[in-house]
């Protein structure tokens, strides 16, 4: 479904099936966590992107693009460089700025709904 051309439609975001993602191992800082995602909907030009992305226990470092997502399941503490640190948890909306520089302590399996703009 990754085409800047698919018309309206709706996703059950619990039950979709989501692909295996490379996380590079960099990244990890503890544990043995597995990203999967998939994209959903993607802009002619690339720059803004729709899916659901989730990752497994452990904790990950990140450098952000702005985005907005709704957690569906799990919780995790987002740690933002310089900032605020943000318990997330079902329902709650975030919102990441480009550049921001993250370590995600992922307690519980954590799927997302995610708007990317590039």
């Amino acid at each position: 479904m990754t085409t800047h051309d698919v018309p309206s439609f709706a996703v059950h975001i619990p039950d979709a099936e989501l692909e295996a993602e490379p996380l590079d191992p960099g990244q990890i800082v503890s544990g043995t966590p597995e990203v999967t995602g998939k994209v959903l909907w993607e802009s002619a030009d690339g720059k803004q992107l729709r899916g659901i992305w989730q990752i497994t226990p452990g904790v990950v470092t990140d450098t952000e693009a702005n985005e907005l997502f709704v957690v569906v399941s799990g919780r995790a503490t987002v740690a933002v460089e310089g900032g605020e640190t943000l318990e997330i948890g079902p329902g709650d909306a975030c919102v990441l700025r480009e550049g921001d520089r993250t370590t995600w302590t992922v307690h519980e399996t954590l799927r997302k709904a995610y708007h990317i703009s590039l």
